[in-house]
């Protein structure tokens, strides 16, 4: 059971089929008449057209259709509420840019469909924000590195709440119920709608961060509920009430690295890592970032969601040396190790990373993977795991 933004009940269901109905009292709010009337882009049309030529008839020119009064649909799919649109981008003119939501059916595509939103102050563009809506991909690998990166990150909190997703200041994603959307397909992960605002690789604190990340979450509550609801499913997620602060910057503790008890960073290493940043506990991963003055060096994450943790099943199959352990194995390549656990919880994914590829200590994920299994694994209540190192 879930609940709507408006706290009334209301459970997740798939698509209604043709000639028949579901009652949904007193489930979500629905668009009123006119406004699903004016979603329907061929009454919008002919509606707009009628209008102008009201206006012109009246001495008024519109020079544009799609800032009429009563005609405009809320942007992506008639889902962002102004009061989300306003929160993300202020009172300044905004384009945006919108595909239906379906799949391709002739391609193997993940993908149902992006929506894009661009603010302008005059004829200057400010600020733009792209929402998508796709499978995660672990067959093929396109989403194996970027989309851990952008959202899977140490800037990362739960969005709690019985949620299935996670935000920052820039970045936010929502998995959708598989009532809706239906079961995973092989290596195929959760379907999300995921929000990118800005460039990602740009880390550096804001005073507005806390404003930017609440806004991002209502914007993702908002969009993920107009994707049930344009798929044609019931059931809608309720916005948090109260959000985790957002990670910072501490100091690395050597005996409990990146908060995890137990695991000593070796001396070799402590000199390039000496803080850290920790995101996303209690959500779908838990993500370390650790280096020296503002870099970035290393990355280790614990994806608990098996359908988030999908996105790894690439590199999991032939991603490098195997190695093997007393509950799961996995792969270590160059510069990134790949573990997959056994709990009774369900199967959890490890990841090591060096993303700093200008270090001199290309061994790290070596000699750091079997030691953050080993002690992780204990932390989230999995152990004891031995892990065997791979040969060199």
């Amino acid at each position: 059971m879930t609940t709507d933004n408006e706290g009334r009940p209301g459970e997740f269901g798939p698509p209604v089929p043709p000639g028949t109905t579901r009652d949904t009292s007193p489930g979500p709010a629905r668009p009123s008449p006119l406004r699903r009337l004016l979603r329907n882009r061929t009454v919008l049309a002919a509606t707009a057209a009628g209008l102008v030529g009201v206006l012109l008839g009246a001495g008024t020119v519109a020079w544009r259709t799609d800032t009429l009064p009563l005609l405009k649909p809320d942007p992506c799919w008639d889902s962002l509420r102004d009061s989300s649109v306003s929160a993300l981008f202020g009172d300044r003119r905004l384009e945006v840019d919108e595909q239906a939501l379906r799949r391709d059916p002739s391609t193997a595509s993940l993908s149902y469909g992006q929506c894009r939103i661009t603010s302008f102050k005059g004829e200057e563009a400010r600020r733009q924000a792209v929402v998508r809506v796709h499978s995660l991909d672990g067959l093929y690998g396109n989403d194996g590195r970027r989309w851990p990166a952008e959202f899977l990150s140490s800037r990362m909190v739960a969005l709690g709440d019985g949620l299935p997703g996670m935000v920052s200041a820039s970045r936010a994603w929502l998995a959708l119920p598989q009532s809706c959307v239906g079961r995973p397909g092989l290596s195929e992960g959760a379907t999300v709608v995921d929000v990118a605002l800005g460039e990602h690789d740009f880390d550096t604190q804001s005073e507005y961060d806390g404003e930017n990340r609440d806004a991002m979450t209502r914007v993702v509550v908002d969009a993920a509920n107009g994707v049930i609801r344009e798929l044609g499913c019931t059931g809608t997620y309720r916005a948090p009430e109260e959000l985790p602060a957002l990670p910072e910057w501490e100091k690395v503790r050597p005996d409990a690295f990146c908060g995890v008890k137990g695991l000593e960073l070796p001396a070799a290493y402590r000199k390039s890592l000496e803080l850290n940043r920790l995101g996303g506990e209690g959500g779908a991963a838990r993500t370390c970032d650790s280096g020296r003055d503002g870099y970035r060096g290393i990355r280790m994450s614990t994806v608990v969601d098996p359908a988030v943790a999908e996105v790894y099943s690439l590199e999991l199959r032939k991603g490098g040396a195997r190695v093997k352990g007393t509950k799961g194995g996995g792969m270590i390549g160059p510069t990134r190790a790949v573990y997959r656990l056994s709990c009774q919880t369900g199967p959890v994914v490890m990841v090591v990373e060096d993303i700093d590829l200008l270090r001199s200590d290309v061994n790290f994920v070596r000699d750091l993977l079997p030691a953050y299994v080993e002690a992780e694994s204990e932390r989230i209540g999995c152990g004891p795991v031995k892990v065997t190192p791979a040969a060199s």
